[in-house]
Parts: structure tokens; C-alpha cells; sequence
């Protein structure tokens, strides 16, 4: 998997552009579905990624990029990836995409791809 492009709004990933949030589990890319952290968004100004979603815990090392930083991660995230014994890293989502091409194949990422 190698990721060609990354903009406001718009990631390349092996040649297929996508202008939505991307989870990478175990080198398939599918879209971000965010329905079920749409009801935390009053409490953060934004929807959140929540333990609510599909999180693409069969990994040693989860990345999760946050767009700029706007995206809020909430804390039963963190608790559970601890729970798991999984990495967790929460970067931007530039500074993410560096962190996944140095990773090895026990990496899955959420990616935020706007604000």
C-alpha cells in the first residue's frame, strides 16, 4: 500500500483517490463511517472518533490522523486500544501518513482528511 497524494478534502492511495476519511485495516482501504459518533458532536464541536465505530483494532500499532488536529478522539479510545495492548499514535494527519510509510504491516489507521 502506498499512499501518492494527501490534500484538504482528498488522499491517493495506490492510484484510487478518496475525498472522505479512510480506515486502513491490514492494507484494505474502506471509508470512515462516523454515524455512530455523530451523536457525541454537540459535546465536542465536531464528530468525534468514538469506540462506537468500526475501529480497526487487529493490530500492534493503531495511527490515527486528526486532519490538522480538529478531530477529537475521545478517551474510551485511548482506553481501549490501552485495554488491547495496541500502540496508539495521534498526530496530525501529515505528520500520521510519515508515521504509517515507516510502520510494518501491524499497523492499521483512521485518517482524517479534512480540517
Amino acid at each position: 500500500m502506498h499512499i501518492e497524494a494527501f490534500s484538504f478534502g482528498s488522499i491517493r492511495i495506490d492510484g484510487v483517490t478518496y475525498e472522505h476519511d479512510v480506515v486502513i485495516d491490514r492494507g484494505e482501504v474502506r471509508k470512515r463511517k462516523k454515524k455512530p459518533s455523530k451523536k457525541f458532536r454537540d459535546a465536542f464541536g465536531h464528530t468525534p472518533l468514538s469506540v462506537e465505530e468500526k475501529i480497526p483494532w487487529k493490530c500492534r500499532r493503531l495511527i490515527i490522523g486528526t486532519g490538522t488536529g480538529a478531530l477529537p478522539v475521545m478517551e474510551e479510545v485511548t482506553r481501549e486500544a490501552e485495554r488491547r495492548k495496541i500502540e496508539l499514535l495521534i498526530l496530525p494527519t501529515a505528520k500520521a501518513i510519515e508515521m504509517l510509510e515507516q510502520s510494518s504491516q501491524e499497523t492499521n489507521a483512521i485518517l482524517h482528511v479534512t480540517c
